[in-house]
């Protein structure tokens, strides 16, 4: 009871300072103008606006002005462009499923655009960063932790995108980021692995530990399935395969699981979070 009470006061002085920070941006984004200013705009003048309040970050008055450029002007120069600056807006303003409907309208309506690998990649970014709340944004969780869905979706955006469009030059982010998530997906089953360990349910411990060594190599969850992989047979009296997980254990791993990038280079507040086990 008093380390929940120690992990809620820590939480809450934590966030007390950047929830307020939020509310006032929240507030002048809402500041949005009225129809009335609008009145004898171009498309150009409605463009640049509504550009000027992206770089302000007024997303919400930049999705307006997107929309209302697009309803009064749904066949000119600026058309096309605009139905995908307004998915990046949506995106910006955390409107994730707006900004995905958005970019597969885009898709649908200009499959030969010079810009359709982008509205490909933004579906990806969108779901890529889909479920990182406020907390997420400003302290260290663990993002292995979270429902894999969205990473899931994510990493079939980006290859729907390297498969469509080697060339782009947007396939190199998006391979990094397959990386992140793929390491990410394998770490939340062995985190359902240990789950299951934990709970003596040692056959779907082993299954999926099982299932990380098979799908997941080369990824750094491979080594604690392994371990996972050995306790569980154990249990299970099921000495040969244990002897195979084990063989296999020291054999690529004689020092132990390597210790990933981002263990290594934990801030204090990441180490100090990790203590207190928000995550556990």
């Amino acid at each position: 009871m008093r380390l929940l009470l120690i992990k809620f006061l820590f939480l809450f002085a934590l966030l007390a300072p950047l929830a307020g920070c939020e509310t006032l941006k929240n507030l002048q984004s809402a500041d949005s103008g009225s129809d009335a200013e609008y009145n004898g705009w171009d498309a150009k003048q409605f463009h640049d606006k509504a550009r000027d309040a992206m770089k302000a970050g007024n997303y919400q008055k930049a999705i307006k002005l997107y929309e209302t450029l697009e309803a009064r002007y749904p066949f000119g120069d600026y058309a096309a462009q605009t139905q995908l600056d307004v998915a990046y807006a949506y995106y910006k303003n955390d409107d994730p499923e707006a900004a995905i409907a958005a970019a597969d309208r885009f898709i649908k309506i200009h499959p030969r655009n010079p810009s359709v690998d982008y509205a490909y990649y933004l579906k990806g970014l969108v779901n890529y960063n889909r479920g990182i709340g406020f907390i997420d944004r400003f302290l260290p969780t663990d993002a292995s932790q979270r429902d894999p869905g969205n990473a899931r979706d994510a990493y079939d955006n980006f290859a729907e995108l390297i498969r469509r469009f080697p060339d782009s030059k947007y396939v190199p982010d998006a391979k990094q980021r397959m990386i992140a998530l793929k390491n990410n997906l394998a770490m939340y089953e062995v985190h359902v692995a240990r789950f299951y360990l934990k709970r003596r349910a040692y056959v779907a411990a082993a299954n999926r530990a099982s299932h990380v060594v098979q799908e997941y190599q080369r990824t750094p969850a491979v080594p604690y399935a392994l371990e996972i992989m050995q306790q569980a047979y154990g249990k299970l009296n099921l000495s040969d395969l244990e002897a195979d997980a084990k063989r296999v254990y020291q054999l690529n791993y004689p020092d132990g699981p390597p210790i990933r990038k981002d263990e290594a280079e934990k801030t204090f507040v990441e180490s100090l979070w990790d203590s207190i086990g928000f995550d556990e």
